[in-house]
């Protein structure tokens, strides 16, 4: 059969595009080897915090900001409350590049930024202790998206405007020649005149087959949630939060819905063989232990334990994002 785009793998980035192309009048499918939203990826765990200063640099706050009025719009057309305008709190030390990008791209782009010492953050997030050398940089605008159902939504709306979502479906075969793509699953056969590869974790080896050898590395993360006061920690009044520390780098939400607070580690991790089942949170010691040296330096008044879960990250050597075209041969 044959379409006039094909996008494999159907997370966050793919059944958006899938959405956009149909929606132009694109015959589009959309091939995943899961189902999603699934938790064999990288968009799983209930919410992705939204920052607009971005404090990886400011050429991605362009995106940034679109990808916000984007999110308006779909929470608009689906009718689902999508966004929750928490606020997100970046801490650091003021030294650090990640703050002094923060503050830079709040003034090259007139972003709305509040510049807090560690007395003022104590003070207005009680749940919060920060030591004296750290500032907090509170971005009001920002806040957190429900990542699941945001992928429910597009696809809802992408089979709406007639795309076909093929799940469970595994790509065997890949290959593009003549402005013709070709690709097979493990019964089927598709051919189309454009292809997109948003396949995460598994990017890589779908690129390979292309001649594309991109230096992609999975990455096992984790993330867990936590017993807390619901008076300090509520989503009505404690923020998403970045921590940029000597110990590591920490994210987090708000307790919403009296879900708990939820925490995860953005640097480190380990490598992970896909072929491998991914370890599930706790079967390391260091799983739980790290998040709770954590909150026991910056919120010390979260209680018990209550779950974690492990995810993906797919990086790069720059830790950069690749976003690229590769014309027909």
């Amino acid at each position: 059969m044959h379409y006039d785009v094909i996008v494999i793998g159907a997370g966050s980035m793919g059944m958006a595009a899938g959405y956009f192309l149909s929606k132009s009048g694109k015959k589009t499918l959309l091939i995943d080897s899961f189902n999603p939203p699934h938790n064999q990826g990288s968009h799983h765990g209930d919410t992705r915090i939204i920052r607009h200063a971005y404090g990886e640099g400011e050429k991605y706050v362009p995106l940034a900001l679109k990808a916000q009025e984007l999110w308006n719009d779909l929470e608009k057309i689906s009718g689902r409350q999508l966004f929750s305008p928490t606020g997100v709190l970046n801490v650091g030390s003021e030294e650090a590049d990640f703050i002094k990008n923060i503050i830079s791209s709040s003034k090259t782009y007139s972003l709305p930024l509040e510049i807090l010492d560690s007395i003022e953050v104590n003070k207005r997030w009680p749940g919060i202790t920060l030591p004296e050398k750290y500032i907090g940089c509170f971005e009001p605008a920002s806040g957190v998206l429900k990542c699941e159902e945001c992928i429910e939504a597009y696809r809802e709306l992408a089979e709406q405007h007639g795309a076909t979502i093929l799940t469970n479906s595994k790509v065997e075969e890949l290959s593009v020649y003549d402005k013709r793509v070709t690709v097979k699953t493990t019964d089927q056969t598709f051919y189309s005149d454009a292809l997109v590869v948003s396949a995460g974790a598994w990017s890589g080896s779908l690129l390979s087959m292309l001649g594309l050898n991109l230096p992609l590395n999975p990455v096992r993360k984790t993330f867990a949630w936590f017993d807390v006061n619901e008076d300090l920690y509520n989503h009505k009044d404690f923020p998403a939060f970045s921590f940029e520390t000597s110990q590591g780098q920490y994210y987090g939400f708000p307790s919403i819905d009296s879900s708990g607070l939820k925490v995860g580690r953005h640097d480190g991790g380990e490598t992970i063989n896909l072929n491998d089942s991914l370890l599930k949170f706790g079967e390391l010691d260091k799983d739980e232990t790290d998040l709770r040296n954590f909150l026991q330096h910056y919120m010390p008044s979260t209680k018990q334990f209550k779950y974690g879960k492990t995810c993906m990250y797919t990086m790069t050597p720059d830790e950069d994002f690749i976003i690229d075209l590769q014309k027909p041969l």
